[in-house]
C-alpha cells in the first residue's frame, strides 16, 4: 500500500484539469482496499472520491481528502440458461473492454453502448445509456463494500432505483459504498435495437445488409467518433448535460413555435427533447450559437454542442461559468432549465 500527497488528477480526468489531490492511492483488491481505509495517519473526517476512468467529473477545485483510484480488473462468464449469458465485470475494466468482450462472445446487449467512456464501475453508478439502451435494461446485480461497516453487499436491479442518467449510488449513497464488480444479463438470441435514425443511416453507408451486433457496434463507434472528441487529444467528458423530458402538452406547445424541435418518446404523456439542438439554437449573442463557441481554453465543440471541451489550460470553474450561460441562455429562450449530467467538484 502506498498512499501519496498532493497529486496531480490531470492524467486521472478526461477534462484534463490540473488539480491535486491531498492524498492519493490505487487499490487492485478489496485487502488493499480495506487497508488504505484503514490507514490510522488518514484524518478520520476525510471525504473520500473514487475514480474510475475520471470520465464523467469536472474538478472545480483541489480535492481535500483521498482520492481512490479502482483498477479492479476482471471480467468472466458467471452462468448461463436458456435465454441468458450472466457475465461479471470488476469495475476498474475500462468499458469498451468490456463491450468488445461481449461481441467477441456473441453476448448481446451491450453493442448500443460502444465507445461510452469511463470505467465499468461508472455504468450503474450514472445508468449511463446511449442509442436507446441504458444499463438497468441489462443489469442483473451488483457487489459494492459498504464503508463504514466493511461489509460486502450486494444490489439487485430494485435496489438500485435507476433513473434517468441517475442511481441511488448517485444520491443516497454518494459516498457510503464503493462498487466491487457488476453483473450483466445478456441476451443469447440478439434483440437489435436500430430504432435511432441515425443508426439506420451509419449501417447503410457501411453497405450491412445482415444485422449482427458487431455491425451494431461499429456503426455506432463510427456515429460517436464523428461527433465527440478523443478526450486524450482535446479535454471533455462526453455529453455534459442531460437531454430535457417535457410532456406531451409542452412539447405541443413548443412545436407550435419550433416545428423542427427534435423529441423521442418516454412514454405516452412524455417526450425527451435534444438537449444538443436547444443549445445550438442559443448563444452568447443573438448572432452566435454556442456551437462552435470558445472563450478561452474553454468552448463548445464544433460538432456537438453538448460537448463541452478544454482545449488545453481552461480551468474548472471557467467549464463550468460557460455552463451556467448555456444554461441560463436555454432557459430565457425555451423555458427550459438543462441539468448537467457531469459531477461537479
Amino acid at each position: 500500500m502506498q498512499i501519496q500527497e498532493n497529486v496531480s488528477l490531470k492524467k486521472y480526468n478526461t477534462f484534463g484539469m490540473d488539480v491535486a489531490a491531498q492524498y492519493f492511492a490505487t487499490f487492485s483488491n478489496v485487502n488493499e482496499l480495506e487497508e488504505i481505509l484503514n490507514y490510522s495517519q488518514l484524518p478520520t473526517s476525510n471525504s473520500q472520491l473514487v475514480l474510475g476512468g475520471g470520465s464523467n467529473i469536472l474538478f472545480t477545485k483541489p480535492f481535500a481528502g483521498l482520492v481512490l483510484k479502482n483498477e479492479l480488473k476482471g471480467i468472466e462468464l458467471i452462468k448461463e440458461d436458456a435465454e441468458f449469458y450472466y457475465v461479471k465485470a470488476a469495475a476498474g475494466e475500462v468499458w469498451q473492454n468490456l463491450v468488445l468482450y461481449c461481441i467477441e462472445n456473441n453476448y448481446a446487449g451491450l453493442e448500443n453502448l460502444s465507445l461510452i467512456p469511463g470505467n465499468v464501475g461508472a455504468s450503474p453508478m450514472q445508468n449511463i445509456g446511449a442509442y436507446g439502451v441504458e444499463i438497468k435494461d441489462v443489469f442483473e446485480e451488483l457487489e459494492a463494500y459498504h464503508i463504514k461497516d466493511k461489509t460486502i453487499v450486494t444490489f439487485k436491479l430494485n435496489d438500485c432505483q435507476f433513473g434517468y442518467r441517475e442511481s441511488i449510488f448517485k444520491r443516497q449513497y454518494k459516498s457510503e459504498f464503493i462498487i466491487l464488480n457488476v453483473t450483466y444479463k445478456l441476451h443469447k438470441q440478439p434483440v437489435y435495437n436500430t430504432k435511432y435514425g441515425a443508426i439506420n443511416t451509419e449501417l447503410e453507408q457501411m453497405g450491412v445488409t445482415d444485422l449482427s451486433i458487431k455491425n451494431i457496434s461499429q456503426a455506432i463507434i463510427n456515429i460517436r467518433s464523428s461527433k465527440l472528441p478523443d478526450p486524450k487529444i482535446i479535454g471533455n467528458a462526453g455529453s455534459f448535460f442531460k437531454n430535457p423530458q417535457v410532456s406531451k402538452f409542452r412539447l405541443h406547445v413548443l412545436k407550435d413555435q419550433y416545428e423542427k424541435i427534435p423529441a423521442y418518446k418516454v412514454d405516452d404523456m412524455n417526450f425527451k427533447i435534444a438537449a444538443g439542438w436547444l443549445i445550438e439554437q442559443c448563444g452568447p449573442s443573438t448572432s452566435v450559437s454556442w456551437k462552435g463557441f470558445r472563450k478561452g481554453d474553454a468552448g463548445c465543440n464544433p460538432l456537438q454542442a453538448l460537448v463541452l471541451v478544454n482545449y488545453g489550460n481552461a480551468t474548472g470553474k471557467e467549464i463550468l461559468d460557460l455552463s451556467t450561460d448555456i444554461i441560463q441562455s436555454v432557459a430565457a429562450k425555451f423555458g427550459i432549465v438543462l441539468e448537467r449530467e457531469v459531477n461537479i467538484l
